[in-house]
């Protein structure tokens, strides 16, 4: 097994299934210690077993990645684990869909608490934790392609995708003379449980998509370890599409 990521702690919100658990294992199974949260407590416990079944380190913390006092939370019980946070990646998110027209400030407001707000104080958090240690370290947002590209029906999400990039850009200021980078990652179409649902999702994204088909979890998770790896000490404030070239002609999913 190899130990890149050997004696690192990881915390990774939004992990119970898709994209967020794909690079939760991916970690454990390169010898990091894992601390991996979602909202939904049975998907939590099923993804942490799943992941020492295959030989990781992992703990399972459910709840509200967007609460201040539990992403506080969430720090604390990675250091009292594990003895360190090394990692920290703001995986969690939210998206719904409605034009400008039908937005409501309830679904609004879910998108941005969770989208910008938990991601902005998990780097918070993580980065006092960090500058305690005074050892530097790694953040990671997840953005998306429609914080490139405008998409239909998501006003909302895209400018929180957006924002998260733009996030990282200005926390190089902060980060960067403690030896922390922070970087996003700005998937594509992605097959995940949710979006096999659709029997069309398939069909549609690999005609559209350059490289003739969707990503997989897999793919977003090796460029998410490239970036929270040691090969990417000197890579900071920077977003990585990973799309299959979509962005480069950008059809719409019609």
């Amino acid at each position: 097994m190899p130990t890149t990521f050997e004696n690192q702690t990881v915390l990774i919100t939004g992990a119970g299934v898709g994209i967020g658990f794909a690079i939760a294992r991916a970690l454990a199974l390169q010898g990091a210690n894992v601390l991996l949260n979602d909202y939904d407590e049975g998907l939590a416990q099923k993804a942490a077993d799943d992941i020492r079944q295959a030989g990781g380190v992992c703990h399972a913390l459910p709840g509200d990645a967007s609460d201040v006092s539990f992403i506080q939370t969430m720090v604390d019980t990675a250091v009292r684990l594990f003895g360190s946070l090394d990692i920290a990646i703001a995986n969690a998110g939210i998206t719904i869909f409605g034009d400008i027209f039908t937005t409501t400030p309830d679904s609004f407001e879910k998108i941005v608490n969770l989208n910008l707000r938990g991601s902005f104080f998990l780097a918070q958090a993580a980065s006092l934790q960090m500058r305690r240690q005074g050892k530097g370290g790694s953040m990671l947002f997840m953005s998306s392609v429609v914080g490139h590209q405008a998409h239909p029906g998501l006003p909302v999400y895209s400018m929180t995708k957006a924002g998260l990039e733009m996030l990282a850009k200005q926390l190089v200021i902060d980060f960067s003379p403690l030896g922390i980078t922070v970087n996003a990652i700005a998937p594509g179409a992605t097959l995940t449980e949710r979006t096999l649902d659709d029997p069309t999702y398939i069909p549609i994204w690999s005609r559209i998509t350059p490289m003739g088909r969707p990503a997989t979890v897999d793919d977003i998770a090796n460029a998410a370890l490239f970036l929270v790896s040691p090969a990417s000490r000197h890579i900071t404030g920077q977003s990585l599409v990973v799309d299959g070239g979509w962005t480069s002609v950008s059809p719409p999913p019609v």
